[in-house]
């Protein structure tokens, strides 16, 4: 076995069958030195297909125990006067943001202040008006989560950036139009965590992993350009019609179009999927099931977003941006810039998600020829 393409291959399938696998009984198998196998080993690890143990290879679970978020809040950066507020805009508070929220305001209080919270409706013209009513409140900073599409949202982002107290923007970044606003920021790393999710994928023997998303939104851009880079890091051909939208769970329709999703995926030898959000990804396993699809015997799929994937049947692999530490970080960036009187740079700071591994994924061995009808 002496193309590199074909040993790494053996690879895989060795540490998806045993779990973990000695270095020495690779080379003995593959009758290769054992320099040639940590070559190989390395350039596998170097893509995130295997994890490097002592003396071996295992499974890259990059896991994490399906635990609650971390619900204590670091120590603050600052101190504010009692009572003090924080103000803090955002775009939503029934989806996504409540955990965000939460670790926001678990820090504020920490350090003697109180959070005091406006919602705004992904427009810029109501975040400004939002920002101006906790500026009129007398915040002494500000936690933002501003649109940044369009003029409006540039102009937005230069206003915030004029302001005499402290701004920090919260899972935004300011476009490449304005490279030099000089506006703290606390993110998730969404498109590396849509690579760790097709990575985890393609451990488990899929070459297609379709990406679904449900609505234009800064999480589903960025998992898409995460879910692009990957694919094309990992060599995996073309994708390009296996970037796929559908209506929002429980919208008009929604069954038709998740029905054809599958047929698609069928038709194309697809038998994984990355699924944003968790509510669609529930919806896509309801209807793959009706369908006599078997998850994840005929089917994998891993979610993002983790609200409630580990109460799906069967519980589902989530990708789980660290949202209540997300919120903590943005209020600790706030306080030490209101604590701090010396010149302090510009913070831009980027949490990794997390793969919270469950029931949803199999692997290569448990895919039968075909899907059930749809």
């Amino acid at each position: 076995m002496t193309l590199a393409s074909q040993r790494h291959e053996f690879i895989l399938a060795a540490v998806r069958r045993h779990g973990s696998v000695p270095l020495a009984d690779l080379a003995e198998q593959l009758g290769v030195t054992a320099v040639t196998v940590r070559r190989d080993v390395t350039a596998l690890a170097d893509r995130g297909l295997v994890m490097r143990v002592h003396g071996g290879i295992t499974v890259p679970h990059g896991g994490v125990p399906g635990g609650q978020p971390d619900s204590a809040p670091r120590s603050a950066y600052g101190a504010l006067a009692a009572g003090s507020l924080v103000g803090m805009v955002v775009p939503s508070v029934d989806y996504y943001w409540p955990q965000v929220i939460q670790g926001a305001q678990s820090t504020v209080a920490a350090a003697g202040g109180r959070l005091v919270l406006r919602a705004s409706s992904y427009e810029a013209a109501e975040d400004r008006r939002q920002v101006s009513a906790l500026l009129a409140r007398g915040v002494r900073t500000l936690l933002v989560a501003p649109t940044t599409d369009g003029a409006a949202g540039l102009d937005v982002l230069r206003w915030l950036g004029t302001l005499s107290v402290p701004v920090v923007l919260v899972e935004r970044l300011p476009p490449p139009d304005l490279p030099t606003l000089a506006l703290d920021a606390a993110t998730t790393a969404h498109a590396l965590g849509a690579g760790l999710a097709v990575r985890h994928l393609v451990a488990r023997g899929h070459r297609q992993v379709a990406l679904i998303t449900s609505r234009s939104s800064p999480t589903s851009r960025a998992l898409r350009a995460g879910w692009r880079e990957t694919v094309a890091s990992l060599e995996l051909g073309d994708h390009g019609a296996l970037d796929l939208d559908v209506p929002s769970y429980g919208a008009a329709g929604w069954t038709g179009a998740y029905d054809t999703v599958l047929a698609q995926c069928r038709s194309r030898g697809v038998r994984a999927l990355l699924i944003h959000s968790d509510r669609e990804a529930i919806g896509m396993v309801q209807r793959a099931q009706d369908g006599g699809i078997a998850v994840p015997e005929e089917l994998a799929v891993v979610t993002y977003d983790d609200e409630v994937a580990a109460a799906s049947d069967p519980p589902l692999t989530a990708v789980r941006p660290q949202k209540h530490r997300l919120g903590a970080l943005a209020a600790e960036l706030a306080l030490a810039r209101v604590a701090e009187t010396i010149e302090r740079p510009v913070h831009r700071v980027q949490l990794w998600p997390t793969v919270v591994v469950r029931d949803s994924c199999g692997g290569r061995e448990s895919l039968p020829g075909d899907f059930g009808a749809v």
